[in-house]
């Protein structure tokens, strides 16, 4: 069984030496797709044993994890494993959902499932319910963290589920997911929020999320 980490980074010097040295001993490799950083997140990658693959610029993350999972198809990975590269997703917890993992398709840290969710800011916790929310009921589905970055993924079924849109890729692909009849999983992961950097969720990211939401449901209910 082989399993590949991807780490999407931007601007993560601070942090991304710490999560690889922490990842490196649950998978075989690692892959930092550093994400057009400017601050030398490339190189500390590489100096901690990393392979790393760079975009000229910056796509989101959304784009950083489709090159990730690009590569791990290319490499025939069986398992992928997704971390955040700014020290939130503790990698200790990465055997829990790759035990999980060996019965279905994706597995799904979740936040709520145990209380750390709660010291998220308000405009955070709302987007992560209405995205769910929608997820559930299209889909057909009973989770409860669909933005969760904190996964695994069976490779032979992420192949069917690559994401179109940088924007909400994890909400595309467990919609893509589900009404695929993939077998869908959950753990509890607790998150603390981020010490470093800033949050993407602000009250202008969540004015914007019917809209976003709306092209997600024709990428994946109409277009797919």
């Amino acid at each position: 069984m082989r399993t590949l980490a991807v780490i999407p980074a931007y601007n993560e010097a601070d942090t991304i030496g710490p999560v690889i040295a922490g990842t490196q001993p649950y998978v075989d490799e690692v892959v930092v797709v550093d994400d057009g950083s400017s601050d030398g997140t490339a190189a500390i990658a590489r100096d901690r044993g990393a392979t790393v693959v760079e975009h000229v610029f910056n796509t989101g993350v959304g784009g950083a994890v489709r090159t990730g999972y690009q590569y791990a198809i290319r490499n025939d990975a069986e398992f992928v494993v997704q971390v955040d590269a700014d020290g939130q997703h503790d990698p200790d917890r990465i055997p829990d959902l790759l035990e999980v993992a060996d019965d279905c398709d994706m597995v799904i840290g979740s936040r709520y499932l145990n209380g750390s969710f709660e010291d998220y800011p308000l405009v955070r916790r709302l987007g992560i319910q209405f995205f769910t929310t929608v997820v559930n009921v299209l889909g057909g589905v009973d989770i409860t963290d669909v933005t969760s970055g904190f996964r695994v993924y069976r490779v032979s079924a992420l192949r069917e589920i690559l994401h179109t849109s940088d924007s909400h890729w994890a909400v595309e692909q467990t919609l893509e997911a589900s009404k695929r009849g993939q077998r869908i999983e959950e753990v509890s992961v607790e998150m603390p929020t981020r010490e470093e950097g800033e949050s993407q969720f602000t009250l202008d990211t969540f004015a914007l999320y019917p809209i976003r939401m709306a092209d997600v449901i024709m990428r994946v209910l109409i277009f797919r």
